[in-house]
């Protein structure tokens, strides 16, 4: 290798290098430079003398770049066939660009520190200890060179800790080696750091003229402007020293962090006031002080509580809130306030415990703290304490300290700031506002952020007022009688549902709302606390009568007034005489319009805006809300309900179908505390013979059984020229609802009395199981069974109307009357609802959006009364006649042309609810006939729809796709996941019950979220099939659907199905039929479609090891009596067969010692890796390869890999790297 070689190559990737990095080369140029010099990398065998070359000062920082990229390629990828003398040379000159190859720490660019850094950190990480003894020694001696080289260790040891402790990107022998050896030497290396650090910062303090009171240190003295680099490169160390602490600081032995009387926390608090210092030396502070361990380990953190930490911590505070608004300070404030949270936690955890911890003389000081951050103008920062003062209210001795006692009285008072909703990054309303700008990137991103903070503040504020109820209600009295009486401020922007009236962001509003949510938290904590006796039951009924008297026409408003009826409304139960004005006041809001006329005319030309419809439901479900849970209370005044509810009804336009149901449903409420049979039945029947005669009428039963009626009876045949304006069909819309929504109602509602003697008493008992479990009958059964018949019309109609010939009748106007909702696309998509829009749009804008939301509502409605029935009716649901064959005619037919947004619902609503309450006597007659042909359906549907996707993913590979996030293929494949999870949601309730596992079917809504998946992985040992279960399988063509489907669902792309299905399902489904006779073939095929799955979902951590653990099981269960199973193994990438061979004769040979299961599982895991997915990001990667050394802690047999690494002299390697 001759020196011009060099220097001629060196030249031709010079020039490689700049046309890459030239924005002005044409992409064929650059690819081919880049192509050049990747090839360079791998094949030249002089690519060290080329990057040293490369690497010296004279280059262009660009040129010394790729230099150090190339050594940094030769430790990484060829280290393990250089010759010994070859790596000592490499070593030597990388240490050698330390010592005098950069350029002076404030002139290098901050890359090429890096990846020197980097270099040293890839040697390490394959020879220290045990063939570079003296590492540290020469990092300790470089550092004494200057400034330069220290921060350059700083950097190599920082990267050392996060690739070994951090990231563990290494295996796991070497990991061991390098961690045990960096924690024998820790005491070494954290005094170098600490002295570092204390060194450098004082130098920098003498040079700059450090404030007076820190003479602790140093004495300062003035600047010099000659001094002023020399400074800056001192103070370049100590924030180097600081980010280096910071990797360490979390995980070394605590023992370290408070040495020396906690002498590095004791610095870090003096480096808070230190400007250029402080926000490195705030992060060193809060990793400190959120270390969890052994509590006794812990106790010296609380030299925080101290005068001098404190002292220094606060001024910190006061002064970077003092600099006004400046992103540096803000971080820092940020980080300040996690470490008073911190503090507090630790304070929580240690106090109480054993280890004789007091409460700290300061507790007062951190409290006032503390709270000057609950109120700071930024609402992220109130937000960020929370959780703490939740811990210090909920603490067993410190919820007693007066002095946080003291506190509970100005924590609500700034918690009635806080509750208000401003600052809006686009708004200049609020000193927020300023704030928000820095946090959130939208308003919708603050409104997301504000909705869960004040739902944060709630839970705090119930726990306050848990030892303060009464000071709660009293501010909450004040601030109320406070709102009723101030004039209304509507602000600058007008409300579209009317002249002077609010919208959401006007300040009355605001102000309302936040009162509003704030009395309801305190008041309902006072009841929970208080006894009885001690309620303050006068004020409670004055604020009642204040809030009743009030009146107003802002339905922003009324929604608020109506809130705080209901909150107060507990005060009527010691003054009964006051529910006639609380029902009042309700009813004529359940009637509220802005528009006087409209109340007597079916106002399309004005629709209702949302504000007014929320106003009106609102209304209907409070007296809902008080007849559910205060039956008592209102029964007396049944009769005066009744003629108000009767007197609304009689008048077809007053109210919508649901708010007629809503009041319906309130009086079925009441009627349940007759607690007489023959009583409420009568009135049931009275109630609904209304809707019967609608429902039953000769023109209805042909309407709701014929789908070609039916569509030109709700209209949507027509053709209409004015979208907004013309409804000529809406009244016949509207009689089906009611008619649907009252029978629905009263299926929910109606019930027999809880206590088995009054049902006894009341006639509502009819027998006993054979259990001996009580059977009940429901008095709305007759009634409601007389109109089953046509529901299961309406539904088989419904499912008609999605044939194409039906869809080819619907009217111009009306083609996508049985699309998707806008609202439910949105809520598929994730996309965010548009803000201002919820309350002041009108609520349907189009006949046609109009005709879908009924369309929408009737289908869902139809099965939540089938799903209800069962529960509602029992036996006497179960036992009608024909009833499975009724249902597979009705709710079942045509499902191949129901789109999947419609068929979700019925399985949620309908099919999970009916099986679930259906009692073991109807499993043959109803629930197997019923999902069996169900399921194999369904098993048919779901493979072939991701069929579909799996080959539009191959396809798209080939094609740019279409990026735009609401396209249609978005949103089938968003629905197609979700229906799987239905799908094997229901098959999993149907066959597993899970003893003392909660059931849960909202564990994640995002599949891809790793943190979701990461749960259990190993099933619940006692997940067994239910009697349902057990029935289902013992049918063959059921069974082989459940067993297909559940195994192929395994290589669908939905990560969160897989890990439930897997977990849950898969192995008690074929554990079942284990006793019997299975085909080698179906075996092998169980076998591979884990393995498929593996391969699908492999790179998801939760997803993988529950996988992993259901391949073991079956190997396990199956391969002595299927040897085809070994043959599946063999056809594995990679597998290494002297391995299988010796896995396998373990597991056949049963007289042998049986190994630990998890090193059996290990070993198993290891055969297969060849077909565990990888992410993305890493198919492509190049391996790094670092081999184990010579074991450090006990003789070991000369391995192979020790040989490998013995030198040509045949010396041993203890003495490499000699510096």
């Amino acid at each position: 290798m001759s020196a011009e070689q060099v220097s001629g190559l060196c030249e031709q990737l010079v020039k490689a290098v700049t046309v890459i990095m030239d924005p002005a080369s044409t992409q064929r140029y650059r690819l081919e430079a880049l192509k050049f010099c990747e090839e360079f990398k791998e094949k030249c065998p002089i690519c060290v003398p080329c990057g040293l070359k490369l690497a010296e000062k004279t280059q262009t920082a660009i040129v010394r770049h790729f230099g150090l990229q190339i050594l940094e390629h030769v430790v990484k990828f060829r280290w393990n066939n250089m010759p010994r003398l070859e790596k000592v040379y490499l070593k030597n000159n990388v240490m050698g660009l330390i010592s005098n190859g950069t350029q002076s720490i404030l002139e290098e660019e901050s890359h090429i520190k890096d990846v020197l850094s980097r270099i040293v950190v890839e040697m390490i990480k394959r020879e220290w200890p045990q063939h570079w003894p003296d590492m540290l020694k020469e990092l300790d001696t470089l550092s004494k060179q200057g400034e330069t080289q220290t921060e350059l260790v700083m950097f190599i040891l920082l990267r050392l800790a996060e690739d070994v402790v951090t990231f563990q990107t290494l295996p796991t022998q070497r990991r061991r080696d390098i961690q045990q050896t960096l924690t024998q030497n820790m005491e070494k290396i954290f005094s170098f750091l600490l002295n570092t650090l204390q060194q450098n910062v004082n130098k920098y303090r003498r040079m700059v003229g450090a404030p007076q009171e820190q003479e602790a240190l140093t004495t300062p003295q003035k600047t010099d402007l000659a001094q002023e680099p020399k400074a800056q490169a001192n103070c370049r160390v100590g924030i180097a020293a600081l980010n280096t602490l910071a990797g360490y600081i979390d995980w070394v032995a605590l023992s370290h962090i408070t040495a020396d009387n906690c002498k590095l926390l004791e610095m870090l608090c003096l480096l808070l006031n230190e400007p250029e210092l402080q926000l490195g030396a705030a992060e060193c502070l809060l990793i400190a002080v959120s270390r969890k361990g052994k509590l006794e380990d812990r106790k010296p953190l609380m030299v925080l509580f101290g005068d001098v930490a404190m002292h220094y911590i606060l001024s910190a505070a006061q002064t970077a809130d003092g600099e006004g608004l400046v992103e540096k300070h803000y971080v820092f404030l940020k980080r300040l306030c996690q470490v008073l949270c911190a503090l507090g936690s630790q304070l929580c955890a240690l106090l109480g415990s054993e280890c004789d911890v007091e409460t700290p003389a300061n507790f007062g000081k951190y409290l006032e703290s503390f709270l000057a951050f609950t109120t700071h103008p930024s609402q992220f920062l109130r937000s960020s304490t929370q959780i703490t003062w939740g811990a210090l209210f909920r603490h067993e001795v410190l919820s007693r300290d007066p002095l946080l006692l003291a506190m509970i009285p100005k924590y609500l008072r700034a918690s009635m700031t806080n509750l208000v909703k401003v600052g809006f990054p686009s708004k200049t309303d609020s000193p927020s506002c300023e704030y928000s700008r820095f946090d959130f990137d939208s308003d919708e991103d603050f409104n997301a952020f504000f909705n869960s903070f004040r739902a944060q503040q709630g839970e705090v504020m119930r726990m306050a007022c848990r030892l303060d109820p009464r000071t709660g209600f009293q501010m909450a009295g004040e601030w109320l009688k406070y709102q009723l009486t101030s004039p209304v401020d509507t602000g600058p922007m007008n409300s579209k549902t009317g002249e002077g009236l609010c919208s959401i962001f006007s300040p009355s509003f605001v102000q309302w709302d936040a009162m509003t949510f704030f009395s309801e938290s305190v008041i309902s904590q006072m009841f929970r606390t208080l006894d009885k006796d001690e309620i303050p039951v006068n004020d409670g009924i004055d604020l009642l009568q204040l809030v009743l008297n009030f009146e107003t026409k802002d339905p922003l408003i009324l929604s608020c007034v109506l809130t705080n009826v209901s909150a107060l409304f507990p005060f009527v139960t010691y003054r009964p005489e006051y529910l006639p004005q609380v029902l009042a006041k309700l009813f004529a809001s359940v009637t509220f319009e802005v528009i006087e006329e409209s109340k007597f005319v079916m106002s399309v030309q004005a629709p209702r805006t949302r504000a007014v419809k929320n106003v009106r439901r609102h209304a209907c479900s409070s007296i809902i809300k008080m007849c559910r849970d205060y039956p008592q209370l209102v029964l007396p005044n049944f009769e005066m309900l009744y003629s108000h509810v009767k007197q609304l009804l009689s008048n077809e336009l007053l109210l919508t179908q649901m708010e007629k149901c809503a009041l319906m449903e309130a009086l079925v409420l009441i009627s349940n505390q007759f607690k007489d049979y023959e009583r409420q039945k009568a009135f049931l029947e009275e109630l609904m013979a209304p809707v019967a005669g609608l429902w039953l009428s000769p023109e209805m039963q042909r309407v709701l059984s014929d789908p070609e009626a039916f569509i030109s009876y709700v209209g949507a045949d027509n053709k209409i020229t004015d979208p907004v304006l013309e409804d000529p069909s809406g009244l016949n819309r509207s009689r089906i609802s009611f008619c649907v929504y009252t029978i629905l109602g009263v299926v929910k509602r109606a019930r027999w009395p809880a206590a088995t003697e009054e049902a006894k008493a009341g006639g509502f008992l009819v027998g006993y199981m054979p259990s001996g479990s009580p059977i009940y009958r429901n008095p709305c059964t007759e009634q409601v069974l007389k109109l089953l018949d046509n529901i299961l019309a309406l539904i088989r109609t419904h499912n008609n109307l999605y044939t194409p010939e039906m869809v080819a009748r619907l009217g111009e106007t009306f083609a996508k009357a049985l699309d998707m909702l806008e609202v439910e696309k949105n809520a598929i998509l994730g996309l965010p609802q548009p803000l201002l829009e919820l309350y002041d749009s009108p609520v349907y804008k189009t006949v046609l959006e109009r005709m879908q939301g009924f369309f929408c509502t009737l289908y869902d409605n139809c099965f939540h009364i089938l799903g209800n029935a069962g529960p509602s009716m029992q036996q006497d649901f179960y036992t009608v006649e024909g009833l499975a064959t009724q249902l597979l005619s009705s709710a079942f037919i045509n499902l191949n042309n129901i789109p999947d947004y419609r068929l979700r619902p019925m399985l949620r609503v309908f099919v999970k609810p009916l099986v679930l309450s259906c009692p073991s006597e109807y499993y043959e007659t109803l629930v197997c006939p019923m999902l069996g042909p169900l399921f194999t359906y369904l098993h048919v549907r779901l493979s072939q729809k991701w069929q579909v996707i799996n080959q539009r993913s191959m396809l798209c590979e080939d094609d740019a796709a279409d990026d735009n996030p609401e396209s249609q293929e978005m949103l089938e494949e968003q629905l197609i996941r979700l229906l799987t999870r239905e799908v094997m949601d229901l098959v999993t309730v149907c066959c597993v019950s899970k003893k003392g596992v909660e059931h849960n079917t909202t564990a994640a809504v995002d599949g891809d979220d790793d943190e979701a998946m990461a749960t259990e992985v190993t099933p619940p040992a006692s997940a067994e099939l239910t009697e349902l279960g057990k029935c289902l399988m013992k049918q063959e063509d059921v069974c082989t659907a459940l067993l297909v489907t559940a195994y192929t669902s395994l290589s669908w792309k939905d990560t969160l199905s897989c890990q439930r299905t897997t977990t849950q399902l898969c192995w008690p489904l074929l554990k079942q039929v284990l006793p019997g006779n299975l085909l080698p073939d179906a075996v092998s095929w169980f076998f591979i479609s884990v393995l498929k799955g593996l391969q699908t979902h492999g790179q998801h951590d939760g997803c993988m090891a529950a996988l992993v653990h259901l391949a073991f099981q079956i190997y396990e269960a199956l391969r002595p009596r299927y040897a085809e199973l070994k043959a599946v193994m063999e056809q594995i990438p990679d597998i290494q067969r002297d391995s299988l061979e010796q896995f396998d004769s373990k597991l056949l040979n049963p007289t042998l010692q049986k190994v630990a299961d998890k090193r059996r599982k290990d070993h198993f895991k290891r055969l297969i890796t060849g077909c565990i997915g990888k992410p993305l990001g890493e198919q492509f990667r190049k391996e790094v390869h670092i081999r184990n050394l010579p074991s450090l802690f006990k003789k070991v047999k000369p391995s192979l890999e020790t040989d490998v690494l013995e030198n040509e002299d045949g010396e041993g390697l203890t003495a490499f790297f000699e510096p």
